[in-house]
This record gives C-alpha cells, structure tokens and sequence, in this order.
C-alpha cells in the first residue's frame, strides 16, 4: 500500500471488480484516453484475473484516504526489467473527483514505487493532446513532453494527436508542488 495525504494506492480487490467493469464500458470516460468499444463480462474477468497476477504489470486501486472510496486506477505496464522502463497509466472514474489533486497524487505515490521499489530508470505515457488537465497533472508529477505524434489515433470520427511523455528517476522531485 502506498500512502499519500488525500489518496492510497492498494492492490485491486476483488469487490473492485464491478466498479471496473463499469468504468471500462463508460463511453465518455473511455473516450478520454482510447477508443470506445464495449468490454463484455466474460472478457472483463478474465482481464481482472490477469492483471493482478501478470510479472509486468503492477495495478493499484485509487483510494480515497478519508473513507477509502474507489475513485481510480492507475498502472505501470509494460515493465521491463532489463531496460528499467515501464508505461504509466492512470484513470479517475468520478468527474467529481477529478480536478481535486487526486490523480497528481497518485501519479507521484506511483513514481516514487516505479523508481525506488522497482528500480526502474524511466517511466513514460501517452496522451491525447487536447487533455489538457491530464497534461497538466503528469507534468505536476515531473513528466516532460518529449514528443508529438500528430493525427495518432481515430477516436470518434477524427484523428487526433498524441503527446508522448516521459519522467526519469530522480526528475520527479523537481516537480512543481
């Protein structure tokens, strides 16, 4: 468990399952990062199953440190042992929850683990170049914008840029409070 002052980072639990489900297959939250396309039950299980034991994935529950409410999820992905990287993600369900320091939080409890627990020499993320309050959140967490790669992805009907971001060991703590 990884503890901050507003949020705790702890393994997914298998209560949290639904909450995933319903979060995967809501429409405008899943447009903020991806396309869209319906997760059905069988698939979501098997996934849930998976992740929490895969060697190259670690996954926290977001959780609200006042009543230990679900609020997200966040995910370091594609760990490489060998060249010391990973992917970051991360996901507020709430709309109410976003914009509260949340996310900023659990990206820097996040970090501190990538770096100091796991070792890792480089964490990077993709994402749309229009989200500008997650763009905002990952660069409070050290993050810096190493690249564009215009019209990307399909989303929706248009294509849209994504902006490529990476943090290394040691810039997260010359992060802007």
């Amino acid at each position: 468990m990884l503890e901050g002052e507003h949020v705790v980072l702890a393994p997914l639990r298998t209560e949290d399952a639904p909450a995933l489900f319903a979060w995967i297959n809501d429409r405008d939250l899943a447009v903020l990062n991806a396309r869209y396309r319906p997760v059905h039950e069988p698939d979501h299980v098997a996934w849930f199953e998976d992740v929490r034991s895969r060697g190259d994935v670690v996954i926290f529950g977001i959780r609200r440190h006042a009543d230990d409410r679900l609020i997200g999820s966040c995910q370091l992905l594609a760990i490489d042992p060998v060249h010391r990287t990973a992917e970051l993600q991360i996901r507020i369900a709430d709309v109410g929850d976003r914009g509260q320091g949340h996310g900023t939080e659990a990206v820097r409890l996040l970090l501190r683990h990538a770096f100091a627990d796991l070792d890792l020499r480089r964490v990077q993320l993709s994402v749309f170049a229009d989200n500008a309050p997650a763009i905002r959140c990952y660069e409070k967490a050290g993050f810096l914008r190493e690249g564009l790669l215009r019209q990307a992805v399909h989303v929706d009907g248009s294509a849209r840029d994504v902006v490529v971001m990476g943090v290394l060991n040691g810039e997260e703590t010359r992060a802007a409070p």
